[in-house]
């Protein structure tokens, strides 16, 4: 299994105010992406890589300027998915890459990234996998502002609607998929 303590220890002071936030949120983001593995076996999901790119997802917030969560950095928060991404290219985790750069909101597609002008390069980034929406569907239920607070669907579904009728449709489809287990 992969270290990901100390990948993210390259990257981050073990003292700082970040370093915390970002392992308690990854941690409950890992928490509640394998209670969706666990509670659908017949999924037959990737438990190992899930917790190892759930812990790394947001390894690029450092980069951006966001002090709500002790982020010093000098771009968009939005961007810090795709920063993270080259991150973890450079440490040789490619498939943990793609996980960075698709888990922002519940993807986004180039159409999206011109539509409305984001700082984000124009590739798709949409979660592929059944893991990569795992996590990022994880991710939802969890900010880093309020780092024990579980999200109710009802609260995640009307952030969602504010970014659009696709991400909104996006997670309820995860949501319908993920939530209970698969019944044969």
């Amino acid at each position: 299994m992969l270290d990901t303590e100390k990948i993210i220890e390259k990257y981050y002071d073990k003292r700082s105010d970040i370093y915390y936030i970002l392992l308690i949120h990854s941690d409950k983001v890992k928490e509640k992406a394998l209670k969706v593995v666990q509670d659908n076996p017949d999924l037959r999901l990737d438990t190992e890589f899930i917790a190892e790119a759930a812990m790394l997802h947001d390894i690029g917030i450092f980069l951006c300027d966001a002090p709500r969560i002790h982020c010093k950095g000098t771009h968009q928060y939005i961007e810090h998915g795709y920063l993270g991404a080259d991150l973890l290219r450079k440490e040789g985790l490619e498939k943990h890459a793609l996980v960075c750069e698709r888990h922002t909101g519940t993807g986004f597609t180039i159409e999206m990234i011109k539509k409305q002008k984001l700082p984000l390069p124009l590739r798709d980034m949409r979660p592929q996998t059944l893991e990569e929406q795992v996590i990022c569907y994880a991710d939802k239920f969890y900010s880093k502002t309020k780092l024990n607070e579980e999200h109710s669907v009802e609260k995640i579904r009307k952030e969602m609607a504010h970014y659009g009728k696709e991400q909104l449709a996006t997670f309820d489809h995860w949501h319908k998929i993920f939530s209970t287990p698969l019944v044969k």
